[in-house]
């Protein structure tokens, strides 16, 4: 019988297809599974409409659920209203831990905002471009760019390494999660640092800057110290 730590987290994954990307879709379910399982995954749009071909292969593919919401009146988005419709019955139907919302429409901000004033976490994956009202209405929100990150792999480390200079950003999220996490020796759990990372900021993701773990990333800057200890890793920042 399994305990209550190793219970599943059960997630619905409600896709606006109309302003997400089809060939990310894989990597993001990915992504998703390292957070729980996707017991619910549906796609809306129209899909008598050939602008949403290139998603017909992903939806078989990946046994997610087309809901088909004709496009009633030109300027007006009802997809939108499906989608949240859909997301307001599953979140008082009290059968999943979180939602994943696959959009970088801001039109979804109220939602995520509502779905987490209930208890349960919004994921949002979305574009560079999706504006920051959405990203900061999520738990965790995921720049689907940072999903596919082999062309980052081939670099030298010196080359990622150079991203993180004169970051201001950057320095300012590390220093205040670090600061925060640190006992009277200065030194901080990698742990607790990346746990105020995510609250600092929905969006932080060390692969936003070519690193695939949060200790390459610190490993990688010079502002800095990394020690690896057998009962985990920890940071300091360099005199």
């Amino acid at each position: 019988m399994a305990t209550t730590e190793e219970r599943e987290e059960r997630l619905a994954v409600l896709i606006d297809a109309d302003n997400a990307r089809a060939d990310f879709i894989e990597p993001l379910l990915v992504e998703v599974a390292k957070h729980g399982r996707a017991s619910v995954r549906r796609a809306y749009g129209d899909w008598t409409s050939t602008q949403l071909n290139s998603w017909k292969t992903q939806l078989l593919q990946h046994s997610i659920q087309p809901i088909q919401q004709f496009s009633y009146t030109t300027g007006k988005n009802a997809t939108d209203s499906s989608l949240i419709i859909d997301a307001m019955d599953l979140l008082h139907a009290g059968n999943l831990d979180g939602i994943c919302i696959v959009s970088s429409d801001s039109d979804f901000t109220r939602l995520a905002a509502r779905i987490r004033e209930e208890g349960l976490t919004v994921y949002g994956f979305g574009e560079r471009k999706t504006p920051k009202p959405f990203v900061a209405a999520c738990d965790t929100f995921i720049y689907v760019e940072n999903l596919t990150t082999t062309r980052d792999s081939s670099q030298p480390s010196e080359s990622k390494s150079s991203r993180l200079k004169g970051d201001v950003g950057l320095d300012k999220l590390l220093a205040e999660a670090v600061d925060a996490a640190a006992g009277n020796d200065a030194w901080a759990e990698l742990g607790a640092v990346g746990s105020n990372l995510s609250r600092i900021a929905s969006d932080f993701d060390s692969r936003t800057w070519g690193f695939s773990k949060l200790k390459d990333l610190f490993a990688a800057h010079p502002g800095y110290t990394v020690e690896s200890r057998a009962n985990g890793v920890r940071v300091k920042p360099k005199d």
